[in-house]
Order: C-alpha cells, then structure tokens, then sequence
C-alpha cells in the first residue's frame, strides 16, 4: 500500500425519493472503489413499516433501490467496485434474494450479504425482563410506562458488520439500519485493515460518512450563499477519498454542477448534530478537532479528527402507533384577523363536541397578512388546526363535516384550504439507548451467519478526548451597522427526532469573534421569539468558525407526527439568517 492510496467512495442517495439516476452517475462518471446510498431517514422507518403493512411481510425494503442496481450491476462487476447500502430497511433478508435474483438475472457474479438483527420487536419483552427500561431520550419517559404500542423496533448498527462481509468476500452488503455513517467507514475499515480501537482513524471515516450521507447536501445543495454556486444543474453527488490515517478529501466528478467548498463541507458537517461529539456504535468523533481546508477547486480536505471510545449503548429507533389524526387550513383576510381566529376556532370546536375528547389539540395562526396589501394573497393570514386522537371515529369524515357545516355561517371571506393538513393514521417516534450487550449483529453470506459483538463490550482500553481551550479575540464593536444576519453567517438545520439544530458558522475568524460573543441562547431566543419558550443548548466548535444550536422538543413527538409548518426544521436556519442585527461595520 503506497502512502497516498486511498479509497474512493461515492453516495448516490440521501433519502428514499432521492435522484434516481444519480447510482448510474456515480459508477459512469470516473473512478470510484465503493457506491454506497443512505435511504433510512427516521421518517422512512414510518414509510417503510407502512408499505409492510399494506403489501404485507415480504416488503418493507426500499425499492427504488433495485433498478438502481439492475443500472449499475454490470459496470461494478467489471470495475470491482463494491456496493453498500442501508435499503435493507425492515427486511434486508427480502432486499438481498432480490437483489440475487437481478444477478442471476443479468448472469452476473456479484456475491450478495446482508446484516441483521437490528429489529429488536422480539425482544422487547426480554428487554422488559431484565429491567432495561429503553426510556425516550428526550423525555426520559420509560417505554414500558407508556400507552401506546411500539410497531418498529430498530437498532442503530455500525461498520464492523459490513467489514466482515467485505472482508468475507462479499460484492454487494444489504445493510437495516445501521447509522448513516456505517456505509462509510465499513469499507474504509475494510480497506486498510483497521481494528476496533483505532479510534482517531474510524472518526475520520465517521466524519467522512456524516459529510456525504445527505448526498447533494455537501455539494452545493440546500446552501445558504447559494449564489456561489456555478450551477445547479446536474448538481454532482459527493465522493470521499479516505487516505489510511482516516483524513479525507471531499469532491465530486468533474463536469457536474454544484459546488465543494470550505462552506459547503461545513455546513454539512454542522447538520443534524447536537454535541460536537458526535456518536457511533464503533467511535466517537470530536468534530471540535478536525480542520477544513480548500486544497483546490471541488476538492476540500478534512484532517485531525480525533476519536473516542465508543458509548457502551446503541441508540434505537423505536415508532410507536399514535393514533389518527385529522385536521383543516383556512384563510382569513382582510381586517381583524385574531378575532376571526378566535371565533372560528370557538365554532369548530363547539360544532365537534369539545376539545376534550382529543388526545392533543393544535391551533397555530400565522400571520402572514400585511397591510396595506396590493394583492388578495397579501390581504391572507392562515389558521390551523390539528387534533389527534387514539379513536380514529373521533378524527374522522364526521370532524370535517362539522367543519364543512359553517361554511356559510361564521367570518366573513371563509375559505378553506384541501389537503394541507395530513389525515390518518400516524406514528410517534421514540428515540432511545438500550445497552449493547443485548445487540446482537448477524451477518449473512454464501449460507453461513456469523455474529458481529460491539466494540464497546470488548475489552479495549477506555481512550477520552480532552476538549481544548478557546480564547476570543477583541473585536471593535464601537461602530455598528443594521444588516441581515445571514450576510454574514450561513446555517444549516435539520431535525433530530423530537429536536432541531440549528448550526451557524462564519467566513472568517474576526466575524466568528463576534459571533461567539454575541450569539448566546439568550440572543438566539431574541432573534426567534417562537423558540423562546423551548430548552435550547449551545455548542461551539471554533475549529471550524461554528456555533450549533439545539431545540429540545420543537418537533414534539418527531416527523412523522410533528404538526409544525416545517415539520423538519430544515428552514430554522434560513429563518435565523433573514433576522437584522447590528454587527461592527469592519466586518461588512
């Protein structure tokens, strides 16, 4: 192995919908070792449990993911690049005797793995047992305390799974849900032969994986200074080259659009985080010691990764059955807008039977009315409404046509609007850790199982990383100016579970000086008053010029039951960045 080998891996899919074709764009586009796509978003847990039901056992894989092989098959046997990929989902068994069956099909050669074992369904009962509580992260509430049934139950898995089946032999590795990462640092801890405690090696692969796992995201996508991007056309998808000592270069094909850039790695980096300790069942990676360098045009290179010893718990992605939901949009207009909402809002509930019978109650009224307006939509404010309950009967037909019975008899200017608000069933999401001694990892290949134990319940000297002190430098605050925040500072902000993040960085050290000191919780309340009233942690990672915020139960029970507009949280960000500060006009 020369000292500059590296490995070449490249991810075609941040979720389940993403561009079809970007799995043929990957192998066609120049030279890669593995092709990997992250499918498993905890929303598509719920999606994916859903079609099961529906289509019945056999399914519950994502399968969009077939034709994405049967475009590719061909072309990785030829070059010997493997596959890995998480859209095993809820049965990778099913996902691989397809995939198999597209091998034979094709009179291909590819030898096919998948992994197990993460569905833990069967073993709540034992897990109840033997005192495991499984309490939900963010509000500590024990899941067997709780009222409603759990219908999935997935364990977070990480790489060591994916090396034995690469280190097996195999071609192709059908993964459940492993963490976003695993698909990353499997094969790069195949590549060059890591052990268990290499940790500072596997956090640069974990930092590797977290950066390309959302796909376009760390190549121009969802940017906040979009206008640097040359083109959003034909936006390329990312590829990390991880060199043996973990540290990575981050690019994309040449002749694609989009963009890799210092900014653009960064504010992938900051996504969906809390701590910059960032967790894996194999490591964790302290993104506070890593640094971010542009080396040249589409190539940036991430070094220094420190790692820790891994936590002695997986996290687990448990839905539960939350019960049905129904709900309505309507505009106001006009004048007197809080008294049209009131009465309204009176009506409907009135014209139903009371709020009481509902499990939860939602009434949110925005604002978005101007005055003055020089058009009827400028003239619209909007109030919504959500209930819940565990009887269907309650949030049924019989609720909108109580609704519908007002129609003509309440606020002047009554208009609704269809098919804003979900209806139907819907699933909570829980979040929790369950010791890893109970993890039990099988992977599967040519007819033999082998089990895969966590590193954290092998005997490894504990390693711990120290977080290095940070001095602020004085920035000359005597003159100020008004200015859009985000002139200054790009975002980005995604969801964890019933939690948001919000990560802010800065293009330079004085404009992170003056961020550090001005951007408290307390000021982050100020700019967004609606978030005043949630638990919010701030962390800083001055390494990369960046703060990250976290939002403690914003998104209450998770995506799939959230009733916010942005039930994701992905436009907290950009709302923070259309706020007007005073900053000191050096920066400027």
């Amino acid at each position: 192995m020369t000292k500059n080998e590296v490995i070449k891996i490249a991810n075609c899919s941040g979720f389940y919908g993403d561009k079809l074709s970007a799995a043929k764009d990957m192998v066609d586009g120049g030279p890669i070792d593995v092709l990997t796509g992250d499918y498993l978003a905890e929303l598509t847990m719920t999606i994916l449990y859903n079609q099961k039901l529906k289509r019945g056992e056999d399914h519950g894989y994502v399968g969009t993911f077939l034709k994405q092989f049967k475009d590719v098959a061909e072309k990785c046997q030829q070059e010997g690049i493997k596959i890995v990929t998480n859209a095993g989902g809820l049965n990778p068994k099913g996902m691989a005797s397809m995939i198999e069956d597209i091998v034979s099909e094709l009179n291909l050669e590819l030898k096919v793995a998948y992994i197990d074992g993460d569905d833990l369904m069967p073993e709540l009962s034992r897990l109840n047992e033997s005192g495991e509580e499984i309490k939900n992260i963010d509000t500590n509430v024990s899941l067997f305390d709780y009222d409603k049934k759990a219908v999935t139950a997935n364990a977070y898995f990480g790489a060591w799974g994916i090396k034995e089946a690469l280190d097996s032999g195999a071609d192709v590795v059908i993964c459940p849900r492993v963490t976003d990462a695993a698909v990353v640092i499997g094969p790069a801890a195949w590549k060059f032969n890591w052990q268990r405690n290499d940790y500072d090696k596997l956090a640069g692969a974990l930092a590797a994986g977290h950066l390309i796992e959302c796909g376009a995201q760390v190549t121009g996508g969802n940017y906040s200074f979009f206008r640097e991007v040359p083109s959003f056309s034909n936006v390329g998808y990312p590829i990390a080259e991880i060199e043996e000592d973990g540290n990575f270069t981050i690019t994309k094909h040449p002749n694609t659009g989009g963009l890799v850039s210092v900014g653009t790695v960064t504010a992938q980096l900051l996504y969906e985080i809390s701590s910059p300790a960032y967790i894996n069942p194999d490591v964790i990676a302290n993104f506070d010691t890593l640094k971010i360098e542009q080396k040249s045009n589409d190539r940036v290179y991430v070094s220094g990764c420190k790692g820790s010893s891994p936590p002695d718990k997986h996290k687990v992605c448990i839905n539960l059955a939350g019960g049905f939901r129904n709900g309505i949009e309507l505009l106001l207009t006009g004048l007197d807008i809080e008294e049209k909402a009131d009465l309204i809002t009176d009506s409907i509930f009135e014209n139903v039977g009371g709020r009481e019978q509902f499990d939860k109650v939602d009434v949110q009224l925005h604002r978005t009315d101007k005055i003055n307006p020089n058009s009827n939509e400028e003239a619209q404010a909007f109030l919504r409404i959500d209930v819940m309950s565990k009887d269907a009967d309650k949030v049924g037909r019989l609720f909108n046509a109580k609704i519908v019975e007002l129609a003509l008899a309440n606020f002047p200017g009554w208009t609704g609007r269809s098919g804003v608000v979900p209806s139907g069933p819907f699933i909570e999401y829980w979040p929790a850790l369950v010791d890893s001694k109970f993890i039990r990892e099988q992977v599967h290949f040519l007819g033999e199982t082998k089990e895969v134990v966590p590193t954290s319940q092998l005997d490894y000297e504990e390693i711990l990383y120290q977080k290095e002190p940070y001095s602020n430098p004085e920035i000359d605050k005597t003159i100020l100016e008004e200015i859009p925040f985000g002139n200054l500072y790009g975002t980005r902000s995604g969801d964890k579970g019933g939690c948001a993040n919000v990560g802010v960085w800065a293009k330079n050290k004085d404009s992170y000086a003056f961020l550090y000191d001005f951007l408290t919780v307390d000021k982050f309340k100020e700019l967004l008053p609606d978030l005043s009233n949630f638990e919010i942690e701030r962390y800083e990672l001055p390494n990369i010029l960046s703060l990250n915020f976290y939002v403690r139960g914003i998104l209450q029970d998770g995506v799939s039951s959230s009733t916010r507009m942005d039930p994701q949280a992905k436009s907290l960000g950009e709302y923070l960045r259309a706020k007007i500060i005073q900053a000191p006009k050096q920066l400027l």
